[in-house]
């Protein structure tokens, strides 16, 4: 059982209160009196009060992080970047999953916006179309940082990467490697970064003289069962896409499956670009030709590190950064 202020001042036959001040080292208090106190706290195992500590600072060194699914390697670099910066500042993290589900996500951030933290890291989830529960976390003054998945019209920090200009270089290279029926499987509409990935995908078109073509173009709800069905609806028309560009990694290897079923030579018959740059695509003997890093262990720490700037000064205006992507050439 952890020893008391009162059983320390009982001891040394002092107040309570002088022996707290003494273990704050309050300059009002003698220095022999500092050095019984803390001297006889450390014999006996004194271990502060975490909820005294935060009362008197008014914070609780917590961070709350909101995510779609930590089983992703992307979240999971994310959330080694947040804890390395969180840990390094006397902070820990509460780590909640929405799965991606839009009654998850309002669920945790109404639990978080009773000041069970002292700010909060959110990537929204592909089912979130209303953000009024993010919104109430700004009317109780909770700092908020979002990183990757921004919802759009919330005026408040943000942290992500520039997808259109990956896009772009993703779909700039697979012209330069003469494809000329490039395909594009998004993601869902509701996610800021797939109009960025759209736009990306038809600038590169135009300027490399290729039409923009709408049956090359589907929208994937990021499940592998409808990255396969949308797949075969690309296949299944009479002038088949050579090539495509992909929401992530793991819409490629779904796609990639769907292709080999149907006896086509993954970067002969057929090739992909993507987003995410995954580890395991080093051990596939046919990975995509390129795979774009948005850098997230960079994306965590630069959000946690704004998130910490946001609780100590409040009135701090919006700070939105976007980080420069990266086109790894897989094959």
């Amino acid at each position: 059982m952890n020893v008391s202020i009162k059983e320390i001042a009982r001891r040394l036959k002092i107040s309570p209160s002088t022996v707290s001040r003494a273990l704050q080292n309050h300059p009002r208090i003698g220095l022999r009196t500092k050095e019984r106190v803390q001297e006889l706290a450390e014999q006996l195992n004194y271990i502060p009060s975490a909820t005294a500590r935060n009362l008197r600072s008014g914070k609780t060194f917590m961070l709350g992080v909101v995510l779609p699914e930590i089983r992703e390697n992307f979240f999971s670099n994310a959330i080694n970047g947040i804890e390395e910066f969180a840990f390094e500042n006397g902070y820990t993290v509460a780590l909640y999953q929405s799965h991606d589900r839009y009654d998850r996500e309002r669920q945790v951030l109404e639990v978080l916006s009773h000041q069970l933290v002292d700010g909060v890291i959110l990537s929204v989830a592909k089912e979130s179309r209303q953000f009024d529960h993010v919104e109430k976390l700004l009317r109780h003054r909770i700092p908020l940082v979002l990183f990757d998945r921004i919802p759009p019209g919330i005026d408040t920090h943000q942290v992500s990467c520039d997808i259109e200009s990956g896009a772009y270089e993703a779909t700039r290279l697979l012209i330069q490697k003469g494809f000329r029926k490039i395909a594009l499987l998004n993601g869902p509409d509701s996610l800021v970064a797939c109009e960025e990935r759209y736009q990306g995908y038809c600038r590169a078109l135009v300027e490399g003289g290729l039409p923009v073509v709408p049956e090359l173009i589907q929208q994937v709800d990021l499940t592998t069962e409808d990255s396969r069905k949308k797949m075969e609806l690309l296949l299944s028309l009479s002038d088949r896409p050579d090539s495509v560009l992909t929401f992530n990694d793991y819409v490629a290897l779904d796609a990639m499956g769907i292709c080999r079923s149907r006896g086509l030579r993954i970067n002969q018959d057929i090739s992909f670009v993507s987003f995410s740059n995954l580890p395991m695509n080093a051990y596939l003997e046919h990975p995509p030709l390129a795979s774009v890093e948005q850098h997230p262990y960079r994306m965590g720490y630069s959000a946690a590190e704004i998130l910490l700037q946001a609780i100590s000064n409040r009135e701090e205006t919006a700070q939105k950064v976007v980080l420069k992507p990266e086109l790894m050439v897989l094959s």
